[in-house]
């Protein structure tokens, strides 16, 4: 049974079509900072999950019904997350999405909703440099998303860039944006308890050619021919059918190789078990303008649980790592697996516990902005 909101308190809406209402950015970070105040009452409108997570006093969960994310049913999500947000009347709207652009402005014209954009992704060069659309399609699609977001920047009261690199990609936003990074909130508890006698890897996220899944892939086999205690596990959504059929090929017949989702999503709860239980994290993105600029998600995860990595040797991201001695830095097109396990065996990892890795850097950044634009006239 739903409950209703609290009398009183500022309601705060986060909404999206396609992250799941569990969302580690939308949920677990910008959802649960505003709850823990105690002076906001948060909605969540999102994709739906097998189960809600379990609400906290201040957090209400407003699920989609389930559609195909290529399907016609996607082009009327934006008017269902629009009936809940009519529904709930909220103070602030903060959508992460340019399917949901149009739903902020008409609320901001209609009932004076104070509106945010919380941009994830350089939709722009994500569309041009991937495969999700056709190939003759994406410039047109580009183009018209870009559009949208040019256009309608000026009437959002702040936006926030999930990426620092946003802020040279996206120059439209001006000095009307905050970055606010996607940094590890660690759960209260949270250990790693990983067996010392294996080499238990890990690939976390989303399973995409652009995520550096065959190539991670490939690497584990090649140390499991020269360690036989090597294993992998591939957790993670693959949104492409075509990809998700060319990773069950490739891990066809390897029993260390172990794929928990695929065709599904994978809460972020399971993520961070596996986090505590394996030896290393793999992290590499082949060379393409649209992750050019980015700093994965799971750098920061694997960082702030204290998971030694196995990271592509790019320079801003072993950059990070090296105060903390926090990774194995190689080559994953052209790896020395030789040499990559004997740095597995003889490196002392985490000597110095990583800084500035977690939400709590983020947290006080987002707080203040809420705060600021509820004063604004």
């Amino acid at each position: 049974m739903e409950r209703k909101p609290a009398v009183g308190k500022k309601r705060i809406l986060l909404a999206s079509v396609l992250k799941p209402i569990d969302d580690t950015r939308m949920f677990e970070k910008l959802g649960k900072s505003l709850s823990d105040t105690g002076i906001y009452e948060v909605f969540i409108v999102g994709f739906p999950v097998k189960e809600k997570p379990i609400n906290t006093s201040n957090i209400h969960f407003l699920p989609l019904r389930y559609f195909k994310r290529l399907s016609s049913r996607r082009l009327w999500a934006p008017l269902n997350v629009l009936k809940k947000v009519l529904k709930v009347k909220p103070d602030i709207l903060i959508v992460n999405t340019h399917e949901l652009l149009l739903v902020a402005i008409l609320n901001r014209i209609l009932f004076g909703t104070k509106i945010i954009y919380d941009i994830q992704e350089n939709y722009w060069r994500n569309i041009l440099y991937t495969i999700a659309f056709p190939k003759p399609l994406r410039s047109i699609i580009a183009v018209w998303v870009r559009l949208k977001e040019v256009i309608t920047a000026p009437l959002f009261h702040w936006n926030l860039l999930a990426e620092k690199g946003y802020q040279k990609e996206m120059w439209f936003f001006g000095e009307r944006a905050t970055v606010i990074e996607n940094k590890i909130s660690i759960p209260k508890g949270f250990f790693r308890d990983a067996r010392k006698t294996q080499f238990k890897l890990l690939f976390s996220g989303t399973l995409a050619e652009s995520t550096g899944i065959f190539e991670s892939i490939d690497l584990a086999k090649k140390l499991h021919v020269l360690e036989p205690t090597v294993q992998l596990l591939v957790m993670g959504l693959c949104a492409q059918e075509n990809t998700l059929e060319r990773i069950r090929k490739e891990i066809d017949g390897c029993s260390f190789i172990t794929l928990v989702g695929g065709d599904a999503l994978v809460p972020h709860a399971e993520i961070l078990r596996a986090i505590s239980t394996c030896n290393f994290g793999l992290i590499y993105y082949p060379p393409s303008p649209h992750t050019e600029n980015s700093i994965p998600t799971k750098l920061y995860e694997y960082l702030g649980c204290q998971l030694p990595i196995l990271l592509h040797d790019y320079k801003p991201w072993s950059e990070i790592t090296a105060p903390f001695k926090g990774s194995v830095n190689l080559n994953f097109v052209n790896p020395n697996v030789e040499t990559i396990l004997d740095q597995m065996r003889s490196t002392t990892f985490y000597e110095t516990r990583a800084s500035n890795v977690t939400w709590e850097s983020e947290e006080q950044k987002f707080l203040e902005i809420i705060g600021r634009v509820l004063r604004v006239g």
